[in-house]
């Protein structure tokens, strides 16, 4: 690790502090959250409505499911007119492939 003046420079490794950690993680802490990113995951681009239809759960739950999701950073989305596409982000990912091993562990 690479220190300054005796601390570790975070900056220079990219080394997430705990509250950063936190945002991420709040992200899944919920079951339809993990199937949702799951479900993205398979389906990249999908919608709302396509996410609602495949759990088979209120749409008004699940956009505010996505929303969360947005806002830890773990899902983008993109507008196409009046559709909204969702994927993941580049945490999305990484966090997808813990998820996957501990899914199978």
């Amino acid at each position: 690790m690479l220190e300054c003046c005796g601390k570790i420079d975070r900056m220079s490794i990219n080394i997430k502090t705990a509250k950063q950690m936190e945002r991420h993680f709040k992200g899944i802490a919920n079951h339809r959250r993990i199937d949702i990113l799951l479900l993205i995951h398979k389906k990249e681009g999908i919608t709302v409505e396509d996410i609602s239809e495949d759990l088979r759960a209120n749409i008004k739950t699940i956009s505010e499911h996505t929303r969360r999701l947005v806002q830890a950073g773990l899902v983008n989305k993109k507008y196409r007119g009046r559709m909204v596409e969702h994927s993941l982000s580049p945490y999305g990912k990484q966090l997808i492939k813990f998820i996957l091993t501990f899914q199978h562990s």
